[in-house]
């Protein structure tokens, strides 16, 4: 596998979580930083060695809402 995608939203109650598009990994942390290194670890816990992404594009999705 060469590359995995994860949709990224800001949490309601502060943060990130990011999702797995095509597979069940979900993960969540404070900052960013904090979240690129748990995108890492859930991805080695779901993933054999062998079978390890090389890459991980993290996709942020943003919702804005205003009165007009």
């Amino acid at each position: 596998m060469n590359e995995i995608i994860f949709s990224v939203e800001e949490s309601d109650e502060g943060g990130y979580i990011a999702k797995a598009l095509g597979y069940s990994i979900i993960t969540q942390a404070e900052t960013i930083v904090e979240l690129k290194a748990m995108v890492t670890d859930a991805v080695k816990c779901h993933f054999e060695s062998s079978q390890l992404p090389k890459i991980v594009r993290l996709h942020f999705v943003r919702e804005e809402v205003f009165a007009v």
